[in-house]
């Protein structure tokens, strides 16, 4: 009997202890958690918009050398990347043609120096006619024209520097034959520290927002830690045809400084158009992609919205906002990443 009363009990604890753990497992309606959040208001600045854009130092003044006449290059008298001096000679053609054309013309100078003098003599005896005069006399200029032209060409069968400047690329080589005007050597002038120039390539919207005059901050990677000054002074109407963009040249004051050309330099052009603004900070943005983001707004106490605005650039403290906040007066700053549509929110100083 004894044994009958314990199971009974065994049995009564052991389906009480079943209720209860049914009891626990049973979930509760679970009240959603608020997520801490900074809020900052949108803020109305006037800023003057800034183009920043990347490019190579150049010169302003870019040429390239070639001989007057054609002939076998005897000698090219610089390499790539070489600087040279005003009136250095830099190439030279073989001049035994050259010498020898100078001779002709001067040995057919002479023969109508000598027809000429007997017709004059003749002449004077009334035994030459006046059209065999003239006709000798003629003969006589034309031989003296031709002496002058091959003289001048000879003195172009060098290649003689202008200016100061450097060597950028060497065209053609040694003992080709090559015709009159074809380029030898590109080069860049550096007489002047003036001259030097950073070649930007802008996107269409950037070209339009700059002019000539505008003036720019320049930093050069080969000069880390200083910065120079510079002003729009080329604004080209045409695209490049091998990079697709619009090129602006600035002009730089150097300050001293002897840079080389192709070096890597960046920009920041102060377009002088001082305009009201919409500004957020940096924390305040999403899902960036571009020009285009997300921002969340508070609604009420503790509710979010989401927002998409367009992104006019970013400043070095700040993001300035094309569209999408015209009605908002504030953003949420931190916590972004954990929040959505659903969030409910509690606003922290």
């Amino acid at each position: 009997m004894k044994n009958k009363w314990l199971l009974l009990t065994l049995a009564g604890c052991g389906l009480a202890g079943c209720h209860s753990a049914e009891r626990v497992k049973t979930p509760l309606s679970e009240a959603t958690e608020a997520i801490a959040v900074k809020v900052m208001p949108v803020q109305s600045a006037t800023l003057r918009p800034e183009v920043n854009a990347t490019g190579l130092l150049s010169t302003e003044n870019e040429a390239r050398y070639a001989f007057k006449i054609g002939g076998v290059i005897d000698r090219i008298l610089v390499q790539e990347g070489q600087a040279f001096r005003r009136g250095q000679r830099l190439a030279v053609l073989k001049m035994s043609e050259i010498n020898d054309q100078l001779a002709q013309a001067e040995l057919g100078k002479e023969k109508a120096r000598r027809d000429y003098q007997r017709v004059v003599n003749l002449y004077r005896d009334s035994v030459a006619t006046l059209e065999q005069f003239q006709n000798t006399k003629t003969a006589l200029d034309l031989a003296q024209r031709t002496v002058n032209v091959v003289a001048f060409n000879q003195q172009y069968a060098y290649i003689v520097a202008t200016s100061d400047g450097l060597v950028t690329r060497k065209l053609a080589n040694e003992g080709e034959v090559i015709a009159s005007g074809t380029p030898v050597l590109a080069i860049n002038e550096t007489s002047r520290a003036g001259e030097w120039t950073l070649k930007l390539g802008l996107n269409d919207r950037d070209w339009a927002a700059t002019a000539p005059g505008n003036r720019a901050t320049v930093t050069i990677d080969a000069f880390p830690g200083r910065t120079f000054t510079g002003v729009v002074f080329r604004k080209p109407t045409a695209a490049d045809p091998g990079s697709g963009t619009f090129q602006v040249d600035l002009k730089l004051n150097l300050g001293g400084v002897r840079p080389s050309v192709g070096m890597f330099g960046k920009a920041r052009i102060n377009t002088g158009n001082a305009r009201q603004q919409t500004v957020i900070p940096y924390e305040a943005l999403i899902e960036a992609d571009g020009n285009a983001a997300f921002v969340f707004v508070p609604v009420g106490r503790n509710r979010v919205r989401r927002v998409p605005v367009t992104i006019d650039r970013f400043d070095p403290q700040q993001v300035v906002i094309r569209q999408g906040l015209e009605q908002v007066s504030a953003v949420v700053v931190s916590n972004s990443a954990f929040l959505n549509e659903q969030s409910s929110i509690q606003i922290v100083q």
